[in-house]
């Protein structure tokens, strides 16, 4: 997960299905602005050129009886299937972070650990950064059903053949000739950047070696 900025005003077909008493919250305009926003990515895994396109309530408008909540531009995120069923969860409906207000990365460690189990930690003590965490860590995790378990392990997968993308460029940084390392950097530009899939894990792997890399810093700075 990573901070996004959503672009305003909000598509025009909210207001006219407020006004109409409608509850259409996936307008064609809806989508499109979604999908700009948020860069094609699922908020929560990072999956990009999704298969299965949600639009999101971060806080549920209660099978529309709420109708602030069901056509408030600020309440709808572009979501990914599997992402938007495991967090169908009473324990998801407060607390999750709003990543268009609030930068992910300052609350979170995103991380792939030595047995290649994804592990979110909370960097803060909060209701928000442990929620949060744990919500991401299911997104990948969360296998109770043989369909959960195809589709999280489709994430992790994904996940690692972009890590293994980035532990090579990093390589030919640490270790390259000039017109190699100059390579690697452009490419570190781009998979580092916010709107690169899974940005949230690569940035934070980054972010924990500054040591090693410290002309990257200013790629990962929060």
């Amino acid at each position: 997960m990573v901070k996004i900025e959503r672009s305003y005003p909000a598509p025009p077909s909210l207001a006219a299905e407020e006004e109409r008493g409608g509850a259409n919250y996936r307008g064609k305009d809806v989508i499109r602005q979604l999908v700009s926003d948020f860069h094609g990515k699922c908020y929560l895994c990072e999956i990009d050129k999704l298969q299965s396109v949600q639009v999101e309530h971060l806080r549920p408008h209660h099978d529309k009886s709420d109708r602030a909540r069901l056509l408030d531009w600020d309440n709808l995120f572009l979501c990914c299937g599997h992402c938007n069923s495991v967090k169908n969860q009473a324990c998801y409906e407060t607390d999750v972070v709003d990543c268009c207000r609030t930068d992910p990365e300052q609350i979170l460690e995103q991380q792939l650990d030595k047995s290649g189990h994804v592990c979110v930690q909370p960097r803060i003590d909060t209701p928000e950064a442990i929620v949060t965490a744990r919500l991401l860590t299911e997104c990948f995790e969360r296998r109770n059903t043989g369909i959960r378990e195809i589709e999280c392990q489709t994430r992790v997968d994904e996940l690692k053949a972009e890590l293994a993308v980035l532990y090579k460029q990093l390589g030919q940084l640490r270790r390259g000739t000039m017109p190699e390392k100059e390579r690697a950097l452009r490419t570190l530009r781009g998979l580092l950047n916010r709107e690169h899939r899974f940005a949230g894990f690569l940035r934070t792997y980054v972010r924990s070696r500054l040591e090693d890399y410290p002309e990257l810093e200013p790629l990962v700075s929060l």
